[in-house]
Protein backbone atom coordinates (compact mmCIF):
# COMPACT_ATOMS: atom_id res chain seq x y z
CA UNK A 1 0.00 0.00 0.00
CA UNK A 2 2.76 2.47 0.94
CA UNK A 3 4.64 1.57 -2.24
CA UNK A 4 1.51 2.25 -4.29
CA UNK A 5 1.07 5.65 -2.65
CA UNK A 6 4.68 6.57 -3.35
CA UNK A 7 4.27 5.48 -6.96
CA UNK A 8 1.18 7.63 -7.31
CA UNK A 9 3.19 10.63 -6.09
CA UNK A 10 5.97 10.01 -8.60
CA UNK A 11 3.49 9.54 -11.45
CA UNK A 12 1.64 12.73 -10.48
CA UNK A 13 4.82 14.79 -10.38
CA UNK A 14 5.95 13.48 -13.79
CA UNK A 15 2.51 14.14 -15.23
CA UNK A 16 2.58 17.71 -13.93
CA UNK A 17 6.01 18.28 -15.45
CA UNK A 18 4.92 16.75 -18.76
CA UNK A 19 1.79 18.91 -18.90
CA UNK A 20 3.72 22.00 -17.87
CA UNK A 21 1.37 22.60 -14.95
CA UNK A 22 2.04 25.55 -12.70
CA UNK A 23 -0.24 25.96 -9.71
CA UNK A 24 -0.91 29.51 -8.58
CA UNK A 25 -3.61 28.98 -5.95
CA UNK A 26 -4.93 26.52 -3.39
CA UNK A 27 -8.54 26.16 -2.28
CA UNK A 28 -8.86 24.40 1.07
CA UNK A 29 -11.83 22.71 2.63
CA UNK A 30 -12.25 23.81 6.26
CA UNK A 31 -13.41 21.06 8.66
CA UNK A 32 -11.19 17.99 8.54
CA UNK A 33 -8.64 19.68 6.29
CA UNK A 34 -7.40 22.85 7.97
CA UNK A 35 -9.26 22.51 11.25
CA UNK A 36 -10.15 19.65 13.58
CA UNK A 37 -13.64 20.69 14.69
CA UNK A 38 -15.33 17.33 15.14
CA UNK A 39 -15.83 17.51 18.92
CA UNK A 40 -17.85 20.71 18.72
CA UNK A 41 -20.01 19.43 15.86
CA UNK A 42 -20.69 16.16 17.69
CA UNK A 43 -21.48 17.88 20.99
CA UNK A 44 -23.91 20.32 19.38
CA UNK A 45 -25.76 17.66 17.38
CA UNK A 46 -25.97 15.35 20.39
CA UNK A 47 -27.48 18.17 22.45
CA UNK A 48 -30.07 18.71 19.73
CA UNK A 49 -30.83 14.98 19.48
CA UNK A 50 -31.22 14.78 23.25
CA UNK A 51 -33.88 17.50 23.20
CA UNK A 52 -35.92 15.42 20.77
CA UNK A 53 -35.44 12.23 22.77
CA UNK A 54 -33.25 10.67 20.09
CA UNK A 55 -30.20 8.45 20.45
CA UNK A 56 -26.87 10.28 20.71
CA UNK A 57 -23.73 9.18 18.86
CA UNK A 58 -20.02 8.94 19.65
CA UNK A 59 -17.95 11.82 18.34
CA UNK A 60 -15.88 9.37 16.26
CA UNK A 61 -18.99 8.21 14.39
CA UNK A 62 -19.58 11.76 13.18
CA UNK A 63 -16.56 11.40 10.88
CA UNK A 64 -18.76 9.63 8.33
CA UNK A 65 -21.67 12.04 8.80
CA UNK A 66 -20.00 15.39 8.13
CA UNK A 67 -18.88 16.93 4.85
CA UNK A 68 -22.11 17.30 2.87
CA UNK A 69 -23.67 20.21 4.72
CA UNK A 70 -25.65 20.46 7.93
CA UNK A 71 -28.93 19.16 6.45
CA UNK A 72 -27.30 15.89 5.40
CA UNK A 73 -25.55 15.73 8.79
CA UNK A 74 -28.91 15.92 10.53
CA UNK A 75 -30.48 13.31 8.23
CA UNK A 76 -27.61 10.92 8.99
CA UNK A 77 -27.93 11.53 12.74
CA UNK A 78 -31.61 10.63 13.11
CA UNK A 79 -33.23 7.20 12.67
CA UNK A 80 -34.38 6.44 9.12
CA UNK A 81 -37.99 6.15 10.29
CA UNK A 82 -38.01 9.36 12.35
CA UNK A 83 -41.03 11.52 11.47
CA UNK A 84 -39.99 14.69 13.24
CA UNK A 85 -38.96 17.99 11.66
CA UNK A 86 -35.38 18.16 10.39
CA UNK A 87 -35.66 21.95 10.24
CA UNK A 88 -36.57 22.12 13.94
CA UNK A 89 -33.68 19.80 14.77
CA UNK A 90 -31.32 22.01 12.75
CA UNK A 91 -32.54 25.12 14.53
CA UNK A 92 -31.63 23.48 17.86
CA UNK A 93 -28.29 22.31 16.44
CA UNK A 94 -27.36 25.83 15.35
CA UNK A 95 -28.23 27.18 18.79
CA UNK A 96 -26.03 24.61 20.47
CA UNK A 97 -23.21 24.94 17.93
CA UNK A 98 -22.81 28.62 18.78
CA UNK A 99 -21.97 27.44 22.30
CA UNK A 100 -19.91 24.39 21.35
CA UNK A 101 -18.07 25.42 18.17
CA UNK A 102 -14.85 26.27 20.02
CA UNK A 103 -14.79 22.90 21.83
CA UNK A 104 -11.34 21.34 21.29
CA UNK A 105 -11.06 23.07 17.91
CA UNK A 106 -7.56 23.55 16.53
CA UNK A 107 -5.53 23.69 13.33
CA UNK A 108 -4.04 20.33 12.42
CA UNK A 109 -0.34 19.87 13.10
CA UNK A 110 1.70 21.16 10.18
CA UNK A 111 -1.03 23.44 8.80
CA UNK A 112 0.49 26.69 10.15
CA UNK A 113 3.87 25.85 8.58
CA UNK A 114 2.18 25.01 5.27
CA UNK A 115 0.19 28.25 5.22
CA UNK A 116 3.32 30.23 6.14
CA UNK A 117 5.25 28.75 3.22
CA UNK A 118 2.45 29.14 0.69
CA UNK A 119 2.07 32.76 1.69
CA UNK A 120 5.81 33.36 1.44
CA UNK A 121 5.79 31.87 -2.07
CA UNK A 122 2.96 34.12 -3.17
CA UNK A 123 0.48 31.29 -3.66
CA UNK A 124 -3.11 32.56 -3.42
CA UNK A 125 -5.24 30.81 -0.80
CA UNK A 126 -8.99 30.42 -0.33
CA UNK A 127 -11.44 28.36 1.73
CA UNK A 128 -14.61 26.65 0.48
CA UNK A 129 -16.68 24.78 3.06
CA UNK A 130 -20.13 23.24 3.36
CA UNK A 131 -20.34 24.54 6.92
CA UNK A 132 -22.72 27.48 7.32
CA UNK A 133 -21.04 30.67 6.13
CA UNK A 134 -21.66 32.55 9.39
CA UNK A 135 -19.80 29.87 11.37
CA UNK A 136 -16.94 29.66 8.86
CA UNK A 137 -16.46 33.44 8.96
CA UNK A 138 -16.53 33.54 12.78
CA UNK A 139 -14.04 30.69 13.21
CA UNK A 140 -11.74 31.89 10.43
CA UNK A 141 -11.37 35.35 11.93
CA UNK A 142 -9.53 33.74 14.84
CA UNK A 143 -8.05 30.50 13.51
CA UNK A 144 -6.85 31.83 10.14
CA UNK A 145 -6.11 35.40 11.21
CA UNK A 146 -2.29 35.19 10.69
CA UNK A 147 -2.64 34.46 6.95
CA UNK A 148 -3.95 36.34 3.95
CA UNK A 149 -6.81 34.33 2.48
CA UNK A 150 -8.17 35.89 -0.68
CA UNK A 151 -11.62 34.35 -0.27
CA UNK A 152 -13.38 32.41 2.49
CA UNK A 153 -16.80 30.91 1.86
CA UNK A 154 -19.19 28.59 3.63
CA UNK A 155 -22.62 27.34 2.61
CA UNK A 156 -24.73 30.30 1.53
CA UNK A 157 -28.47 30.43 0.94
CA UNK A 158 -29.42 30.13 -2.70
CA UNK A 159 -25.99 28.90 -3.82
CA UNK A 160 -25.43 25.18 -4.50
CA UNK A 161 -23.06 23.56 -2.02
CA UNK A 162 -20.19 21.21 -2.85
CA UNK A 163 -19.85 18.99 -4.87
CA UNK A 164 -21.51 21.47 -7.22
CA UNK A 165 -18.56 23.41 -8.74
CA UNK A 166 -20.34 26.79 -8.85
CA UNK A 167 -18.62 28.31 -5.81
CA UNK A 168 -15.22 26.81 -6.64
CA UNK A 169 -15.34 28.32 -10.12
CA UNK A 170 -16.53 31.64 -8.72
CA UNK A 171 -13.53 31.65 -6.39
CA UNK A 172 -11.28 31.02 -9.41
CA UNK A 173 -12.76 34.08 -11.12
CA UNK A 174 -12.29 36.14 -7.96
CA UNK A 175 -8.64 35.07 -7.76
CA UNK A 176 -8.26 35.61 -11.52
CA UNK A 177 -6.68 32.16 -11.80
CA UNK A 178 -7.59 29.44 -14.29
CA UNK A 179 -9.22 26.36 -12.70
CA UNK A 180 -6.41 24.12 -14.01
CA UNK A 181 -3.93 26.29 -12.08
CA UNK A 182 -5.69 25.61 -8.77
CA UNK A 183 -5.17 22.76 -6.31
CA UNK A 184 -8.29 21.82 -4.37
CA UNK A 185 -7.40 20.23 -1.02
CA UNK A 186 -9.97 18.38 1.08
CA UNK A 187 -10.69 15.37 3.25
CA UNK A 188 -13.90 13.95 1.80
CA UNK A 189 -15.17 12.55 -1.50
CA UNK A 190 -17.34 15.67 -1.74
CA UNK A 191 -14.17 17.77 -2.03
CA UNK A 192 -12.62 15.49 -4.62
CA UNK A 193 -15.84 15.49 -6.65
CA UNK A 194 -15.94 19.28 -6.47
CA UNK A 195 -12.37 19.58 -7.70
CA UNK A 196 -12.95 17.21 -10.59
CA UNK A 197 -16.17 18.96 -11.60
CA UNK A 198 -14.36 22.32 -11.57
CA UNK A 199 -11.38 20.90 -13.53
CA UNK A 200 -9.04 21.64 -10.63
CA UNK A 201 -6.34 19.31 -9.26
CA UNK A 202 -7.92 17.14 -6.55
CA UNK A 203 -5.66 16.44 -3.57
CA UNK A 204 -6.92 14.61 -0.49
CA UNK A 205 -5.64 14.59 3.08
CA UNK A 206 -5.26 11.50 5.24
CA UNK A 207 -5.73 13.23 8.60
CA UNK A 208 -9.37 14.20 8.05
CA UNK A 209 -12.68 12.37 8.19
CA UNK A 210 -12.30 9.79 5.38
CA UNK A 211 -9.86 7.03 4.41
CA UNK A 212 -7.30 7.33 1.61
CA UNK A 213 -8.84 4.75 -0.71
CA UNK A 214 -12.21 6.50 -0.50
CA UNK A 215 -10.52 9.73 -1.60
CA UNK A 216 -8.67 8.06 -4.47
CA UNK A 217 -11.90 6.43 -5.59
CA UNK A 218 -13.56 9.88 -5.63
CA UNK A 219 -10.89 11.28 -7.97
CA UNK A 220 -7.95 12.38 -5.82
CA UNK A 221 -4.68 12.69 -7.74
CA UNK A 222 -2.78 12.25 -4.50
CA UNK A 223 -3.54 11.94 -0.77
CA UNK A 224 -1.24 13.83 1.59
CA UNK A 225 0.13 12.12 4.68
CA UNK A 226 1.19 15.45 6.17
CA UNK A 227 0.44 19.10 5.25
CA UNK A 228 3.96 20.03 4.14
CA UNK A 229 3.88 17.20 1.61
CA UNK A 230 1.73 19.49 -0.54
CA UNK A 231 4.83 21.61 -1.24
CA UNK A 232 6.69 18.68 -2.80
CA UNK A 233 3.92 18.15 -5.33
Amino acid sequence: MAKNRALRGVVLKKQMEREGLSFRAVIFDFDGTLVNSLHGIAAAMNCALREFGLLEHTWESYQTRVGEGVFVLAKKAVPADWTGSIEELLAKYRQHYRLWMWESIHLYEGIPALLDTLQERGVLMAVLSNKGDDFVQTLSKTLLAPWNFSDIRGEREGIPKKPDPTSALDIARTLQVKPEEIVFVGDTPVDMNTACAAKMRAVGVSWGFRCEEELYHAGASFVLKSPLQLLSL
